[in-house]
């Protein structure tokens, strides 16, 4: 849900930790003695996660008490106002040189796997190409929303987020639907910035409704739905458990005929090629837009068959 705070640009950063596997960024935590945990909530991740031998210290900064956990043992417990303690301790803590993440292995991966999206013209859509074409049409201020699913997985991990709300996440509970009416709320909120709601077609038909009120009010902003005809998370997490799936597969409307019968414009994505120049020109217009984009989420099982092999840290 940080995303942004501290930028994916900076040399010393390794990623967003978070994914149901043990992910790239998961090695540093591996290799670390002290954790630094800023703002954390239990109810967002399982310190277990991350401090797996309960064997690392802990630097408690939030506004409120620590949740002590057996994986979460807090050696110093700061309570306060984060941004006022974060600047008192960069005051006194002396800097330690020669520390730098730039050509580190672990970031090295995840730049690898969205190049891999940039270059590769698969349809129905690799998720790592959505990604990345989100990331070349919008600008560093932009916002983009991203439902919950198996698209939050992939926006979480390799969507590079370099301002603070500008990838906006619905975690914790993990409230499907968010994106459509947050878009509505961001756009209003920021109007001069470019708005996306990114979404799976089983979060977007829970509230799609909410089109009317964006049109009724004129608040542009553009939606990209993830196509795959299935609760895509749900399934990937009963592949991974229970070896199969059951009752998450559905059918769908006609995206852009519904889409214009609100009066909103709809683009159907027929190639690869055709995502990156459809969503600069829907970005563009000051219309409520809905692109429509297949997606191949067979890479979900390719992924974390690929991490459950990286036994070494790295």
């Amino acid at each position: 849900m940080g995303k942004g705070i501290f930028p994916d640009d900076h040399p010393n950063s390794l990623g967003t930790m978070g994914f149901m596997k043990h992910d790239y960024v998961n090695f540093g935590f591996d290799e670390a003695d002290v954790i630094v945990c800023v703002g954390y909530d239990l109810q967002e991740f399982d310190p277990v996660r991350m401090n797996p031998n309960a064997d690392k210290k802990i630097l408690h900064l939030h506004r409120y008490p620590a949740e002590i956990d057996t994986h979460y043992p807090v050696t110093v417990s700061v309570e306060g106002n984060i941004s006022a303690a974060l600047d008192e301790l960069a005051a006194i803590v002396t800097p330690k040189e020669g520390l730098d993440a730039a050509d580190r292995k672990i970031r090295n991966l995840l730049k690898e796997e969205l190049e891999y999206g940039a270059h590769t013209d698969a349809y129905p859509v690799k998720p790592q190409r959505l990604v990345s074409d989100i990331r070349a049409v919008m600008g560093e201020s932009d916002i983009a929303l991203v439902d919950t699913g198996s698209l939050k997985m992939w926006m979480a991990r390799l969507y590079p987020t370099n301002q603070p709300n500008t990838c906006v996440i619905s975690n914790g509970l993990s409230t499907m639907a968010f994106a459509v009416p947050g878009a509505i709320g961001a756009k209003l909120a920021y109007p001069d910035r470019k708005v996306l709601a990114v979404t799976g077609d089983g979060s977007f038909l829970m509230n799609s409704q909410e089109l009317e009120t964006a049109i009724r009010e004129h608040i542009p902003f553009v939606v990209l739905i993830w196509v795959d005809g299935a609760y895509g998370l749900i399934k990937w997490k009963m592949d991974l458990e229970l070896g199969h799936h059951s009752f998450v597969d559905f059918g769908n409307p006609d995206f852009v005929n519904y889409a214009e019968s609100f009066g909103a414009r709809g683009y159907f994505i027929e190639a690869a090629a055709d995502l990156l120049p459809t969503l600069k020109k829907a970005l563009s217009e000051d219309v409520v837009s809905v692109v429509v984009c297949p997606v191949d989420y067979s890479e979900n099982i390719k992924l974390t068959n690929k991490l459950g092999q990286l036994m070494q840290p790295i």
